[in-house]
């Protein structure tokens, strides 16, 4: 008997084993990149996984004769039927590429629907330009005050982020934004990114995310560059104002399994549409190597250059424009401009390891440089020689980011955890605000000195998925050390500070069927304030935010997606553009609250439509009623387009624009007036050759892109004048370009 139940375990092991067997591999595209996320099910057993980042999939439960499928939005559904050897050796499986269709998009549990829809939006109308990346993020509007030299002006959900206070922007894992900048906190720069090499954009509004700290107030922005392109490609454009583009995208090693490289060069050079010649010129450098090991590991290097110089016409007043001593596009101080540059280098390693721990780890360094004329105010403070400043920076960054993640079951509950870990240090040599004449001669410092920056991290965040329910709860710790040199002491001396902050966050998702999904997000954010203020105590080090949103993303028919938020944000301090210095400044606490709404709809294979509106209401809670206003919140926007893919060779779109009058002042006795901007492309595709030309402001609207309300005074004035200053939106103009793949 007792041999008799020992042989029947012993069969009982023996039929697990070959019966229930483990299925195993990694999904590619064409170009032998990784696909992540994809969905692998088998329909035999209904056992299911997805790929991690490195397009690796292990899927148990499955045996000889089951039939899979391997699915993502943007390719062809695989299915294949699995044979003895594909059990016992890792497969590799290449999904074909085929057009984002509206009707195949299916809500479940795991998936963001309005990532997923903003993936589709980037696949039907790609960017262009440098200042359409951000845009498109729903409901992100930019403004931009050099023509591309200086970063975007942004605004999200009430927020006048001016160039990052609010937002935290990251490029493969490296920062974006920097900290105590000489021109202001958070100053974010994308123009190093090439808008031909990115693959993916990755976003989430509000401060309701563990893996992201700093900045992350009013959202975040994450980009993914490509691993490989498929084709090389050469790209020239020519456009009014003596524009010139021209662009290469080279692929070094082919179609190889394992390795694959690539680099880009783009060089762009323009007068700009003001009567003061700009002499802008920009270029960029990028290159990317990328190796699968045997163990299914990743291992990335990437390498880039950046460098920008021109000159500005500056923001001018109304009053000089409506008295004719000026026209829109003329200066009052035309020796304003800037140059900078930026270098990076990212060492990226992704591996699963032997416990089924997917590990993503990030090595980075930047070298950042930076130096700007400016003159907001002209003659108000040196009747003589005038208010220009110059700021200045020359910067070193270093850090990592590490996360671990791993699918648990937990009391019969499938669950996923991501512990994550990293590390950055900002060293800020000669940090300048100086009282310039004519961009040579230093009349005299107004700040000068050295700061040392550095924040370290770790958070642990986990996904548990009850039925149709998903609860993510989730903390992260930060701690921050700050060091500031002040070179105008007569005496050396090492001023420092340094402070922990703990923020949770807690999210719900319901998905009750393919069509309709609910969320709950909460959480505490925060970003730093610039060490120069925090080592003098004078105000909160890590102001938190606190954060709430209730919304749902909803398809009542195949070719139709509603995205819906109504969101509450309390803000322990706000940041004020100061015009005459140049820098922030803290000015108290805030609320906003506000609806957003998104819209796409497919009206036919080639047709796609997409729009993001905004409503918000901010104001200041430390001021009364009627001397709160934030000034130059948006109140309402609106963005979107209309774009069409492959359409008997052609491709192009409209895209437009809107913000509405809003605040320039805290008593809203200054207007910033609204706008409403379209710009169109459309490019014919023969063979290997694309023809192109894309317009900006279709309609010749006139518009102001950046307004501010500032004391200035003219060096024929007796007294100052407050009023809006502005730098004007581009005019009716055209480019035409020629590309061409091998």
């Amino acid at each position: 008997m007792k041999t008799k139940t020992i042989l029947t375990v012993f069969i009982a092991l023996f039929s697990l084993q070959t019966f229930s067997q483990t299925f195993s591999g990694r999904v590619i595209n064409k170009s032998n990149e990784s696909l992540e996320d994809v969905y692998v099910y088998n329909t035999t057993s209904n056992s299911h996984t997805h790929t991690n980042v490195n397009g690796v999939f292990s899927l148990e439960n499955s045996k000889t004769g089951d039939v899979i499928e391997v699915a993502i939005l943007g390719y062809e559904k695989k299915k294949i039927t699995l044979n003895e050897s594909q059990l016992k050796n890792e497969t590799t499986l290449i999904l074909e590429t085929k057009v984002f269709l509206l009707d195949e998009l299916v809500l479940t549990k795991r998936m963001d629907p309005i990532q997923t829809v903003v993936k589709m939006d980037l696949a039907k109308n790609p960017v262009n330009s440098s200042q359409e990346i951000l845009q498109k993020v729903p409901g992100l509007f930019i403004g931009q005050h050099a023509g591309g030299g200086k970063a975007e002006q942004i605004f999200l959900r009430g927020f006048d982020i001016d160039h990052g206070t609010d937002l935290s922007l990251s490029v493969d894992g490296m920062p974006v934004n920097m900290v105590s900048h000489a021109h202001g906190q958070g100053y974010s720069d994308l123009h190093f990114l090439i808008p031909e090499t990115i693959q993916k954009i990755n976003f989430g509004k509000g401060p309701y995310y563990a893996n992201h700290g700093d900045f992350n107030t009013a959202g975040y922005v994450d980009f993914k560059t490509k691993s490989t392109i498929q084709e090389s490609q050469v790209n020239i454009g020519i456009g009014q104002f003596n524009t010139f583009r021209t662009l290469g995208l080279f692929n070094l090693l082919g179609n190889k399994t394992n390795e694959n490289a690539y680099v880009a060069i783009e060089y762009l050079a323009t007068d700009g549409f003001v009567e003061s010649p700009q002499n802008f010129s920009r270029i960029n450098l990028f290159a990317k190597y990328n190796t699968y090991l045997k163990d299914n590991s990743k291992f990335t290097i990437s390498a880039s250059h950046f460098t920008s110089k021109w000159d500005a016409s500056g923001q001018i007043p109304e009053r000089e424009v409506a008295n004719g001593n000026i026209t829109r596009f003329g200066a009052i101080d035309d020796t304003e401009g800037g140059e900078t540059s930026r270098t990076n280098l990212n060492l990226q390693y992704n591996k699963t390891l032997d416990n089924d721990v997917a590990l993503q780890t990030n090595v980075f360094y930047t070298k950042y440089n930076f130096k700007l004329f400016s003159n907001f105010t002209f003659f108000l403070e040196d009747p003589i020689n005038g208010d220009q400043i110059k700021q200045y920076e020359d910067r070193d960054i270093f850090g990592f980011n590490t996360q671990f993640s791993k699918d648990v079951t937990i009391f019969n509950t499938e669950a996923k955890v991501t512990a994550g870990t990293g590390l950055r240090n900002d060293n800020v040599k000669n940090v300048e605000l100086s009282h310039t004449l004519n961009r040579k001669t230093t009349l005299n410092n107004i700040q000068l000195g050295d700061v040392n920056q550095t924040n370290f991290y770790a958070f642990l965040n986990s996904e548990f998925e009850f039925g149709d329910f998903k609860i993510e709860p989730a903390l992260r710790l930060d701690y921050f050390k700050f060091q500031y040199n002040d070179a105008l002491q007569p005496t050396y001396s090492t001023e420092s500070a340094s402070k922990a902050i703990v923020n949770p966050k807690l999210n719900f998702t319901y998905t009750p069927n393919e069509n309709v999904q609910w969320f709950i997000k909460s959480g505490i954010g925060f970003h730093s304030n610039d060490t120069r203020v925090v080592v003098k105590q004078t105000n909160k080090t890590l102001p938190r935010a606190y954060g709430l949103d209730f919304g749902n993303s909803w398809k009542p028919t195949s070719k139709l997606i509603v995205n819906t938020a109504l969101w509450y944000l309390l803000s322990e301090e706000e940041f004020v553009y100061v015009g005459d210095a140049g820098i922030v400044e803290p000015s108290g606490e805030s609320q906003r609250y506000g609806l957003d709404l998104g819209i796409r709809y497919q009206f036919t294979d080639w047709l796609y439509f997409n729009t993001d509106a905004t409503f918000t209401k901010a104001r200041s809670l430390e001021e009364v009623v009627g001397q709160d206003y934030i000034p130059l919140a948006p109140e309402v926007t609106l963005t979107g387009g209309i774009s069409l893919n492959d359409y008997h060779n052609f491709s192009g779109g409209i895209n437009y624009k809107y913000i509405g009058d809003r605040a320039a002042n805290e008593d809203y006795s200054i207007t910033a007036e609204g706008y409403f901007v379209a710009d169109a492309n459309l490019n014919y595709k023969m063979n290997d050759i694309t023809l192109g030309v894309s317009i900006e402001n279709l309609f010749d609207v006139e518009w102001n892109e950046t307004q501010f309300a500032t004391e200035s005074r003219l060096q024929n004035e007796t007294d100052s004048v407050e009023e809006i200053h502005f730098t004007p939106g581009t005019p009716f103009s055209a480019k035409l370009s020629i590309s061409y793949t091998f």
